[in-house]
């Protein structure tokens, strides 16, 4: 195999600093693209060797690939670059899982799992389509917004299309997904809903109110209540129950280095001192403190 063009410098030189998407759309676009023999010959150093370099050039080569299909779900409010970002994993794991001897291209084989990695990112974060949980919804989900995209192009010239779906319409989308019609209609109403800011979208001080200006106070939150309960039962009860742990003398050593307080507002005995009534060194009063301090740790978390 003549690799000298492939291997002439790190391909991972080839993408330059960006600063943005549209730089980095244009970098991608200048990658050279592999013939099919030079595409075959990495896959296999990359199945048989782990070859990283080859790897990196199976990505490289096919990240605007990406970037185009990355295109196709723009309509979901959703940043091209984190599509891109999705789509970019998904392309690195049918590179890992991909096999030369299938007699596939990689183009053909990645769509796959890049569509199914911005799927899972658009399902995760897209407003209101956490409701989609079962495959056949996801498979609505994505269907009818294509669908109603399609409508949309059909529309003729002039004709302001509607927003909701005629029933003639809403049979014809149902036969053709294999679902009820009432579930084509709950699922559209879902797609036609509203997002709505819960942060402020100016800066106009006291008169800039948006939802989240009347969200509950945060230190009411289940969550957090018990977060608060707990750093309260520690800082009590726990410390109690995480002494109880050690023995006498890493217990007193403990109590004098750490949770003792004099008149004074001092504290305890220093090591040194300790050192002097138990008969040993400072560093071994030390290395007692630390392995009792472990001790009760451990005690906290099985608690």
């Amino acid at each position: 195999m003549n690799t000298t063009a492939l291997t002439l410098r790190d391909p991972w030189s080839l993408v330059p600093s960006l600063g943005n998407l549209e730089s980095y759309v244009c970098a991608v676009n200048r990658m050279p693209m592999l013939t099919p023999t030079q595409e075959t010959e990495l896959a296999r150093a990359l199945r048989d060797k782990g070859d990283v370099q080859a790897a990196g050039r199976l990505v490289l080569s096919h990240l605007r690939l990406v970037v185009s299909i990355s295109r196709q779900y723009l309509g979901y409010g959703l940043p091209q670059g984190d599509l891109i970002q999705e789509g970019n994993v998904g392309l690195m794991k049918a590179v890992r899982r991909f096999d030369p001897e299938q007699g596939v291209r990689l183009v053909s084989y990645a769509m796959h799992w890049i569509k199914a990695e911005i799927h899972e990112y658009i399902l995760k974060n897209w407003r209101m389509v956490k409701v989609a949980t079962t495959k056949a919804q996801r498979k609505l989900f994505f269907n009818l917004r294509s669908m109603k995209q399609g409508m949309k192009g059909d529309a003729a010239d002039g004709e302001t299309h509607r927003n909701t779906l005629t029933p003639a319409e809403v049979a014809g989308m149902a036969r053709e997904l294999n679902v009820k019609p009432d579930e084509v209609v709950e699922m559209e109403m879902r797609l036609s809903g509203g997002d709505v800011a819960l942060e402020p979208q100016s800066d106009d001080g006291d008169e800039s109110y948006a939802p989240i200006a009347y969200l509950a106070d945060e230190t009411n939150e289940p969550t957090r209540r018990i977060e608060a309960r707990h750093r309260d039962w520690l800082a009590g009860d726990g410390i109690t129950h995480a002494l109880k742990s050690l023995d006498e003398r890493s217990r007193r050593i403990v109590e004098e280095r750490w949770l003792k307080v004099n008149d004074d507002s001092s504290g305890g005995m220093t090591l040194h001192e300790l050192a002097a009534e138990y008969g040993v060194s400072a560093e071994r009063i030390r290395q007692i403190e630390v392995a009792a301090m472990k001790k009760m740790r451990k005690a906290l978390e099985v608690a």
